[in-house]
């Protein structure tokens, strides 16, 4: 090997070994990764075993934060963003505006220019992306409330980085400023501004996905990755060379394809190039905390670091509760958006450059954002030990001996499936034993004279001591998949003489539960649909009987086309979907002949997640 070659080799084998050895020892010390990651980034920086330069890393890794938001703006829908509106521009401005302002006052206090206040206020009010979005996700956090309020906080700082960058050279002294530029300029920006988003939103819109309908027709899953990757780094590129946050682009990009059929494959083949990057850009992180720097001045640095986090805790925290969102919310969203954020390693060296700041003060913040980092995510581990003790402890129930529970039918799971199922075997005068890992479901239904035992029904003993092995018929009404699945396999491998009559969660669920030998499946919305259709018939003037003749027909084709599917594949049946051209008694009379589905059409139908009820 060259030498050039040799250095990049073992630089490579540095960053996989300390990936490889951090995130176990974080786990076992109850961390976070990302805690991990930042202290081995330290041990093979400057100050130890040094062995690439961190500004090189971190620009390269900042690839991973790109891909995380297209991943995000994958699972969002245009809907859903538009609903999130009032957090975004109410939540995240008042965060930002005044977390900046508190920080800019103290930073004023201890002998920062003006600007070099309002430019460090600013950049550490910011979050860190990365990092919360990755505690939110370890949780599985992002969906719930307090989750879609901080990524809101997230998204606002993301677009205001933006006017933050303009700020720089405008604020900054006299004889480091820019010249004044001239307004057709602006203008012109602000069109290159505008068109790029135009180009992004075109290309979403119209081109992409025909390109991979294209490449999933030709079968080369490696041309799929290479597009996915292209997709996401044109984005990026398209809006960084217009000026704005590459970041940015790479979520509008996600959001256009958050519909697409396609957009689980895309979410495969990004997913882990985003995790091995995002691991290498907080090994960059912890690369750049500059020992020699910190350690004359650890006190003011460490303090500053302490500070910061309390400020940005506790504005989070008071905007929570004032939303009414309950204390753990407040705690949980105060620790993720403790740390400053990845546009402080950009902020500060611009400022820097711009006279704003001298040559200590940009390392010292910087290293001081590179401590938040830091204690986030430890205060984050904190607050998960500390909440179990905050809350008012809910009196568990007595481990139940089920000495009386000999039903005919063991029903597991007392939810709004499993309580319509239990009162008509009970109507019946059918004798049924009721399982539920539910508290408060159990003691709501005591109220109303239904006796529920307490119990896991995904536990090998906790099922014999209910009955199972006695049971004529175990009723799964759990609505959870993976727990349905779970009891079902415990079943047939302890209980084979008991009939299996289970609640599915769609298609490819019923599938999966026939070929595992259950006596019965039903798909939990199925029947409410054929009802809803039945009586959306009558009230186009069908008459009942007709109307249920209709429905009746397409529940039998669906079933033929299920079993089907169990022996042929996914994609059996399609030519079943088609709706029934019926001649006599139209509903309305059609002015031309129906066109047959187009292959678009017939590529949504098929797919499992858009038709899988």
């Amino acid at each position: 090997m060259h030498g050039d070659e040799h250095t990049l080799f073992l630089s490579a084998l540095a960053f996989l070994a300390a990936a490889v050895i951090s995130v176990p020892v974080a786990k076992r010390l109850g961390l976070s990764p990302v805690v991990g990651y930042l202290a081995s980034g330290i041990a093979i920086g400057p100050v130890g075993l040094n062995v690439a330069n961190p500004s090189t890393v971190i620009t390269v890794a900042e690839l991973g934060v790109v891909l995380l938001l297209f991943l995000i703006g994958l699972e969002l829908q245009p809907s859903r963003l538009l609903s999130m509106g009032r957090y975004i521009f109410g939540l995240g401005t008042a965060q930002l505006l005044i977390t900046g302002a508190v920080i800019a006052g103290v930073a004023y206090m201890l002998g920062f220019g003006w600007a070099g206040a309002v430019i460090s206020g600013m950049a550490l009010a910011m979050s860190a992306t990365s990092i919360a979005l990755q505690l939110l996700s370890e949780r599985g956090d992002l969906s719930s409330g307090y989750g879609q309020r901080a990524f809101s906080i997230l998204l606002f700082q993301d677009i205001a980085i933006v006017p933050l960058l303009a700020l720089v050279p405008l604020i900054a002294p006299t004889d480091h400023a820019a010249a004044p530029r001239d307004p057709m300029g602006v203008l012109l920006q602000a069109a290159g501004m505008l068109a790029a988003i135009s180009v992004i939103v075109l290309a979403g819109r119209f081109l992409l996905n025909p390109l991979f309908r294209l490449l999933a027709r030709s079968g080369a899953r490696e041309a799929m990755t290479a597009a996915a990757l292209l997709v996401v780094l044109g984005a990026a590129g398209i809006m960084a060379f217009a000026g704005l946050s590459m970041a940015l682009g790479a979520f509008l990009a996600g959001l256009l394809l958050s519909e697409s059929t396609f957009r689980h494959e895309l979410e495969a083949n990004i997913d882990a190039f985003r995790g091995l990057l995002l691991a290498l850009f907080f090994m960059g992180v912890g690369m750049t905390l500059d020992l020699g720097v910190v350690v004359p001045h650890l006190v003011p640095v460490l303090s500053g670091a302490l500070v910061i986090t309390l400020i940005k805790f506790a504005v989070v925290f008071v905007l929570y509760r004032g939303d009414h969102r309950d204390l753990a919310d407040g705690l949980r969203a105060g620790a993720v958006l403790m740390p400053a954020g990845e546009f402080a390693f950009v902020l500060f060296p611009l400022a820097l450059s711009n006279g704003i700041l001298n040559q200590e003060q940009a390392a010292l913040l910087v290293a001081t954002a590179a401590l938040t980092m830091m204690i986030g995510p430890l205060a984050f581990a904190g607050i998960e030990v500390l909440l179990p003790r905050l809350r008012k402890a809910t009196p568990e129930p007595e481990p139940d001996d089920f000495t009386d529970a000999n039903g005919t039918v063991l029903v597991i799971g007392f939810g709004r499936f499993g309580q319509v199922v239990s009162q008509c075997l009970l109507a019946e005068n059918v004798g049924v034993t009721i399982i539920d890992n539910d508290v408060e479901m159990i003691q709501s239904a005591g109220r109303f004279g239904v006796h529920i035992y307490y119990g896991d029904g995904t536990r090998l003993d906790v099922l014999r001591s209910a009955g199972a092995e006695t049971a004529e018929v175990i009723a799964v009404c759990v609505d959870d998949k993976d727990a349905a699945t779970r009891i079902v396999e415990i079943v047939k491998a302890s209980m084979p003489q008991a009939r299996l009559f289970v609640r599915s969660f769609d298609r490819v669920h019923s599938m999966d539960l026939l070929r595992k030998g259950v006596d019965f499946e039903i798909r939990e919305t199925v029947e409410s649909a054929f009802a809803f259709g039945t009586r959306t018939l009558e009230s186009l003037g069908l008459d009942p009987e007709t109307a249920r003749q209709r429905v009746a027909d397409v529940r039998e084709r669906d079933r033929t086309r299920l079993l089907r599917q169990l022996e042929e594949g996914l994609y059996a049946g399609i030519d079943m979907i088609t709706p029934r051209k019926v001649e006599p008694e139209p509903l309305i009379a059609p002015e031309k002949p129906a066109r047959p589905l187009n292959p678009e059409a017939q590529d949504v139908l098929s797919h499992e997640t858009e038709f899988s009820g």
